[in-house]
């Protein structure tokens, strides 16, 4: 056997844990460095979706999808909570119905896995849905959930327990100079490193990263407590105004005419980069959201009356028998207006990977294969 390569990976969310597995797994030595005593940022305050159905055909469908076949495999192997479940996108206005069968009529040759619902049809699959006014729905079989609060955590001991991955955390790298890491306390030497910092853009390479044009995205979202009688949702479920947001439906022509309207009739949803989806998680909860607010500083505070215009809009989609928001917060993560991720090397023995912009749950394992790879 030959010797091992020795790797660190500096940033302890769910890209760098991806990076972490794939290292591992191909029989590298890992190490792990976390600033903080666990992961506490967009990997854990997000939907939980590994969402497929959001991203542009070709390469980034395949990614999406590769990623979601090795969800599955991480998921059996550690024990993980996930749920297949699928995802619904409900048309309630004529143009909404335009853009889904526009997107359906090209989606088998693009390799999107969907069809066509009456509401009659919603309705046998979907108890969340409101059926007064719905006219169309577009099913998708491939999105599935996991719990972002239980990902760094189990996968993170199934790393040790499986591979032997070292994690230091509350330890933050400070420096790295060639193949050289600088903690507070030591100076380490590995054979390659990766920079996985999300939105923590300040600390590592700061120049380089104000070289390009990545932002900060802040997002609002709220949870339901556990719903009762064991009462499951079924397919998450999104509206109209997520045809606006995801790349996926972008080549759809008739998808400007459905801004134009959104925006004549209600500015507030394009000018907080408001979309509106609800997933259900292992405890029975609805998790709700989301709002985009873009800038490198954003205010502490949740916008109460963003978190009206996201509940107003979705309970006239949907009904679940608890509706009490018990939770609310917000996540920054990374993005580039106009790249799919943000990639560099430094030196050769550093890259850095960052700015997925918000994909992270469904992009990360995929995106780690091509770039360990």
């Amino acid at each position: 056997m030959g010797i091992r390569k020795n790797v660190a990976v500096v940033g302890g969310g769910i890209i760098g844990l991806a990076i972490a597995y794939t290292e591992a797994k191909a029989g590298s030595k890992v190490t792990v460095f976390e600033k903080n005593e666990r992961a506490v940022g967009a990997s854990i305050r997000n939907f939980g979706m590994v969402w497929p159905i959001g991203q542009p055909h070709g390469h980034m469908l395949q990614r999406a999808l590769r990623s979601r076949q090795i969800w599955e495999e991480v998921a059996h192997s550690c024990g993980l909570w996930r749920d297949p479940v699928g995802s619904l996108h409900l048309a309630y206005r004529p143009d909404e119905v335009e853009v889904l069968e526009e997107f359906y009529a090209s989606s088998a040759e693009k390799g999107y896995q969907c069809e066509l619902l009456r509401p009659d049809q919603v309705k046998a699959i979907s108890p969340a849905t409101r059926l007064a006014g719905l006219q169309l729905g577009l099913l998708s079989k491939t999105e599935m959930i996991v719990d972002p609060r239980e990902v760094p955590l189990t996968l993170t001991e199934y790393l040790k327990e499986k591979f032997e991955v070292k994690f230091h955390y509350t330890t933050c790298v400070q420096a790295i100079e060639g193949n050289r890491l600088h903690t507070r306390d030591a100076k380490h030497v590995f054979d390659q490193i990766y920079v996985c910092c999300g939105s923590d853009l300040e600390i590592l390479y700061p120049s380089q990263f104000l070289a390009t044009d990545i932002t900060k995205v802040k997002l609002q979202m709220l949870r339901t407590g556990p719903q009762p009688n064991n009462w499951r949702m079924g397919p998450s479920l999104c509206g109209g105004l997520t045809l606006t947001h995801y790349a996926s439906f972008s080549h759809c022509s008739s998808l400007q005419a459905l801004k134009n309207r959104i925006q004549e009739e209600s500015p507030w949803f394009p000018k907080w980069g408001i979309h509106v989806m609800m997933s259900q998680n292992g405890y029975g909860e609805c998790v709700i959201g989301d709002s985009h607010e873009y800038g490198w500083v954003h205010d502490p505070f949740l916008r109460e009356e963003v978190n009206q215009y996201i509940l107003e809009y979705l309970w006239g989609m949907v009904q679940v028998p608890e509706p009490t928001i018990e939770t609310r917060w917000y996540g920054v993560y990374a993005k580039l207006p106009t790249q799919t991720e943000l990639i560099f090397q430094p030196n050769p023995a550093v890259t850095v990977v960052t700015g997925v912009g918000g994909a992270g749950m469904t992009l990360s394992f995929g995106l780690a294969e091509e770039v360990v790879g």
